[in-house]
């Protein structure tokens, strides 16, 4: 047995655990820092609100509204797209839900809570390919957040137009000036933890929907409230409908990020009715409020000209006066840095701190992740479709069997009980110890899962099935799970509290 000396334990906070207790629970510095330690439940500061303006910034992103306007060019009517919408917004509403009581009752991000099924050590699996996936999408966001801050400079001062014409390393100087900063500013925000992006998303988030909402009207103003409800081409039938439930998968593959890291958040939450409250206003009602924006703005367009729009973006720069072109495109602007800050910041941040919790906190390791999405000069990966659709769709379909495991384990092997202090010890006879520090039964269920599941979302064969790949490897994961998982064993349920951290710190 390996027993970690309490000297060599750092005692987070002035007002966290004394060495004393950490020695007690047999802490070890190579998992446990102010940032991994368990949210103390006392001054947790995320309320309904909070969690509702996560969604409010998400939901509205510029990517969602290229996937669901990609709906209507598919063929499928207003109705078609709403019920699709809403189909998704119904499974993420729990899955989500799910998640986030865990982050709840136990206080910890997701690379910790990852180790209550993969062990100590097979938690860095579950937690890596979450982060780079995370930190690729960080900075590719920034980069199309770079491209409607240049629409913006170019309205106002026309005489950058030279700098926009001038290009080095696949981008212009326009753009590195913009993408710079953007970057600069992302990553000052996160420096300041997760208490400031609460904040940032508290005040992006009504602007986000009041801009849209007005977005919207002003477009059925334009065909006095009578838009066309699906294109020349509508869909019927069987195929409809399998668009229709295509479109939901897809809906919920789009989440299945925030449906693994959604502790990360929901730990600081102030109780479990703060998740269901928020996360009912913020998918299922925000979802259909989105869904009902989607079909104004691509039934006005398509009414007015025959044009099938791709993102908001489109109508935007058709906007004639420049002051409103200017305060439309400073709100996406606010739009796209809340939702990178939410979903492609934080996820890389904790995973780099889970890898060097003595050497990273919550700061240094913010700042790591956004050097990296830097020098990958990610305009040239989003310019890539090798890039695109294998790499990042392979790792994307890796998340659906990370989060069968994890839901499984949690919810119906041990139903709930945890140990919280283990998860930060590597005593041999720790409960999350398994073998050698990894549960080889989770990596069981996951490598056969995700082989399945990468076949669906890679191999043209199986194009048919790539909608749902999400779902097949969550499904196949979880059901190998609970049949080879270990139950000769008497879970124990212990909170952190006395190991816990204030969430300001």
């Amino acid at each position: 047995m390996r027993k970690t000396e309490s000297a060599e334990v750092p005692v987070p906070t002035r007002l966290g655990p004394s060495p004393d207790q950490l020695a007690a629970h047999r802490i070890s510095p190579r998992f446990y820092n102010a940032d991994l330690a368990p949210a103390r439940k006392e001054g947790r500061s995320w309320t309904a609100y909070s969690v509702f303006t996560l969604w409010a910034n998400d939901v509205h992103s510029l990517g969602n509204y290229g996937f669901a306007l990609g709906l209507f060019a598919l063929g499928l009517g207003a109705w078609q797209i709403l019920v699709a919408l809403l189909v998704g917004a119904a499974l993420l509403f729990f899955l989500l839900t799910l998640s986030g009581f865990m982050g709840y009752k136990t206080g910890v991000p997701y690379p910790v809570m990852s180790r209550i099924s993969f062990g100590i050590h097979g938690a860095q699996l579950a937690a890596s390919v979450r982060g780079i996936v995370a930190i690729a999408w960080f900075g590719i966001q920034t980069y199309l957040a770079s491209s409607v801050l240049n629409v913006m400079l170019l309205t106002m001062f026309p005489g950058l137009q030279s700098w926009a014409d001038a290009e080095f390393l696949g981008l212009s100087g326009l753009g590195w000036f913009s993408f710079t900063l953007l970057w600069i500013a992302q990553v000052i925000i996160v420096s300041y933890g997760m208490e400031m992006i609460r904040r940032y998303e508290a005040i992006a988030g009504p602007v986000i929907l009041v801009t849209f909402l007005a977005l919207a009207v002003w477009m059925l103003i334009r065909v006095d409230f009578s838009i066309a409800w699906s294109t020349d081409d509508a869909l019927s039938g069987w195929e409809m409908w399998m668009h229709i439930l295509g479109g939901g998968a897809l809906w919920v593959s789009i989440y299945g990020t925030f449906v693994l890291n959604f502790s990360d958040f929901t730990r600081a939450a102030k109780k479990r009715g703060s998740i269901v409250v928020g996360n009912f206003w913020g998918i299922p009602v925000n979802m259909l409020v989105f869904g009902l924006v989607v079909i104004s703005l691509a039934g006005a367009q398509y009414k007015i000209d025959g044009t099938v729009i791709t993102s908001p973006a489109d109508i935007v720069q058709t906007i004639g006066s420049p002051v409103l072109l200017l305060l439309a495109s400073l709100s996406l602007l606010l739009l796209t840095v809340a939702v990178n800050l939410m979903a492609n910041f934080v996820a890389p941040t904790y995973a780099l701190t889970n890898l060097f919790p003595r050497h990273l906190n919550f700061r240094s390791a913010a700042i790591i992740s956004a050097v990296i999405g830097f020098v990958i000069l990610p305009w040239n990966l989003y310019d890539s479709p090798v890039v695109i659709v294998y790499f990042l769709g392979g790792l994307g379909a890796l998340l659906g069997p990370l989060f069968g495991v994890i839901m499984v384990d949690y919810w119906v092997v041990r139903k709930t009980k945890v140990n919280v202090p283990q998860l930060y010890t590597e005593a041999g006879d720790g409960e999350y110890f398994y073998h050698h520090g990894v549960n080889w039964r989770a990596i069981g269920a996951f490598i056969p899962a995700s082989a399945i599941s990468l076949v669906f979302a890679l191999v043209p064969a199986f194009s048919g099935f790539s909608e749902f790949s999400w779902f097949s490897g969550a499904a196949i994961a979880a059901l190998i799970y609970f049949v080879i998982a270990r139950r000769d064993f008497t879970f124990r349920e212990v909170d952190g509290e006395e190991i816990a951290v204030p969430t300001h710190h």
